[in-house]
């Protein structure tokens, strides 16, 4: 349930891209997708950030280990032609409503965590920014990883549950039933824009 906002409170959406987001889901990705542009529009008009986040893991250390089930291919040459049909298929592209306006950050991730290796805590930092809002494609992989190093660095994490959806529906219930609650707070798209109406 959600009890409040922090003043200064960044939405981070999570791997909204035009890859990600096809194929099945738990949930209708279009409702999914349309609550995420409600929050990022809802953000933009209170003046707090939008961070827009996606991934492009092929090449990178974590896209090379072992693992009894791998999207990607080992050896340099797989890697370079998957890269590759990735781009013609406009894989790694933000879909059109969330795509980054002018004084949104976008942030590009190779893993599941926003903040390994990228400049999203420094940014954030800068801004002043002591609460999160997390949603985004998958519940369980893109939006928990990235939700577990947020809590790690102290962020108050508030998740927008009608704004994410994994593959896999258990996947998703058990990240929102016994992950979520012990690191933040859970709120449907309205509350967190009613609350931003008045939290200033």
């Amino acid at each position: 349930m959600l009890t409040t906002l922090d003043k200064q409170t960044a939405l981070v959406l999570i791997d909204l891209q035009k890859g990600i987001v096809t194929g099945e889901k738990a949930h209708p990705v279009a409702d999914i997708i349309q609550n995420a542009a409600r929050l990022k529009a809802a953000f933009r008009q209170a003046g707090l950030p939008v961070v827009v986040v996606h991934v492009e893991p092929i090449g990178a250390p974590a896209s090379l280990v072992r693992s009894e089930k791998s999207n990607f291919p080992k050896d340099k040459d797989g890697q370079q032609q998957a890269l590759a049909k990735m781009r013609s298929n406009g894989f790694f592209e933000i879909v059109d409503s969330i795509m980054p306006e002018a004084d949104d950050l976008l942030i590009t991730k190779e893993t599941w965590n926003a903040f390994y290796n990228t400049p999203l805590h420094e940014q954030l930092q800068q801004r002043g920014v002591t609460g999160i809002v997390l949603a985004g494609i998958s519940t369980s992989i893109g939006v928990e990883g990235t939700a577990r190093s947020a809590n790690e660095r102290g962020y108050n994490l508030t998740f927008a549950t009608d704004a994410m959806t994994d593959t896999v529906a258990a996947a998703h219930a058990n990240s929102l039933t016994y992950i979520f609650p012990r690191i933040g707070e859970l709120a449907i798209t309205d509350d967190i824009i009613a609350r931003l109406a008045v939290h200033k």
